[in-house]
């Protein structure tokens, strides 16, 4: 299952995190969001060496969104050494993502 990451959380668990790490930017009522919760959620049991997969609820967090530019949902960004190394927008395929987290690895 994806980590979800709060306010409380990031610093450890996504800036000072060793790897990369894949956060899902997220809503509950987002209908793209939902058709991407499967594919996440794969990832998440069957993430690539060195990778973490998390997700963080907007509405609960609007704070990061803000903090990490989020203008629409899904974005996905993907973290290295603390900073976002690469992002993307929309619903991806499994195998798409995979090829962004090994790229940046």
């Amino acid at each position: 299952m994806a980590q979800a990451i709060t306010a409380e959380n990031l610093q450890a668990e996504v800036l000072d995190a060793e790897g990369v790490i894949l956060i899902d930017f997220w809503a509950p009522w987002c209908g793209p969001c939902q058709a991407l919760l499967p594919v996440i959620e794969e990832l998440a049991e069957n993430a690539p060496e060195g990778s973490k997969i998390c997700k963080i609820n907007i509405d609960e967090q609007p704070e990061l969104a803000s903090q990490f530019g989020v203008m629409s949902i899904p974005t996905l960004k993907l973290f290295k050494g603390g900073e976002v190394v690469d992002e993307a927008v929309g619903v991806k395929s499994k195998d798409e993502l995979v090829a962004m987290i090994e790229k940046n690895a």
